[in-house]
């Protein structure tokens, strides 16, 4: 007699193991392809093939960073950026979540202001950074607005899309069921099958803020990774800019795993329906 229990067990638990097979190998393709940049980096300028002045080795630039790390330098900046970087996407959110909710409940309030909306989001952001600083001034306040900026439309439209694409059958499945208030049904339908899409825009929105960031300290600031960058490069010590490239690159990285993670937390619940349908 066939225990169809111990059967399942065996083909789910296979299953799981070509998964993590499968995950194992991507990282290793990822490791073995990130390997090779850092060889070349380090070959090429060794060999004279690329000038070593230009592009100093990979193990001299990873020993000026680790000189920065231990002496605090590079934390300075790293702090400052993160500083500029989390209140500008921040703030950002704050704002952006919210009104996405409400204009995408509100269908004719979000046609009478698309028109403003598709204006403003197109304009080039860096285009604004001029503008932004003869009214706000070349400090922090500039710096910050120009990130929120970036990041708002990224939000804001994600979070529009998220609300207009909720299944209507879900709403009609809640009436049904005896949830009849606006309110109620916002909160217990739309708000949660937007969530997925809020998550992806603020993933967006975060790289826009990081890639904003990094053009913002490099017109006019005195702290920063994106100011080391360019300071660095105006002295000519090539390997400190290397060295906050790399910081930027692991910032931007992080940043990006991170909203990734929340952003699958916030579509596990859709992944289990679409299993369970499939069931």
């Amino acid at each position: 007699m066939i225990n169809f229990g111990t059967l399942y067990s065996k083909v789910s638990g296979q299953a799981n193991h070509k998964i993590d097979l499968a995950k194992i190998g991507r990282l290793l393709s990822s490791g073995i392809a990130l390997l090779i940049v850092i060889g070349l980096w380090e070959i090429l300028p060794r060999a004279g093939i690329i000038n070593a002045a230009f592009l100093p080795p990979f193990s001299v630039v990873l020993t000026t960073l680790i000189g920065m790390t231990l002496s605090g330098e590079i934390f300075t900046h790293l702090f400052i950026s993160l500083e500029r970087s989390i209140l500008g996407f921040g703030l950002a959110v704050l704002i952006a979540i919210p009104l996405g909710l409400a204009l995408g409940w509100y269908p004719k309030f979000f046609r009478l202001l698309n028109p403003l909306i598709e204006t403003l989001r197109n304009i080039p952001t860096l285009a604004l950074y001029p503008v932004l600083i003869l009214f706000l001034g070349i400090g922090e306040v500039s710096k910050v607005a120009i990130i929120f900026y970036a990041a708002l439309w990224k939000v804001l439209i994600n979070t529009i899309s998220g609300v207009e694409s909720v299944d209507p059958l879900l709403v009609k499945a809640a009436r049904s069921v005896g949830v009849t208030s606006d309110l109620e049904i916002f909160k217990k339908v739309i708000f949660p099958s937007a969530v997925p899409q809020i998550a992806s825009g603020m993933r967006l929105g975060a790289t826009s803020a990081i890639l904003v960031l990094v053009a913002a300290e490099m017109m006019g600031a005195k702290s920063g990774l994106g100011f080391l960058v360019t300071n660095s490069q105006y002295n000519f010590e090539i390997e400190k800019m290397y060295a906050a490239i790399i910081c930027l690159v692991i910032l931007g990285l992080a940043s990006n795993y991170l909203l990734v993670w929340f952003e699958k937390r916030a579509t596990r619940w859709k992944e289990e329906i679409n299993g369970n349908r499939k069931d």
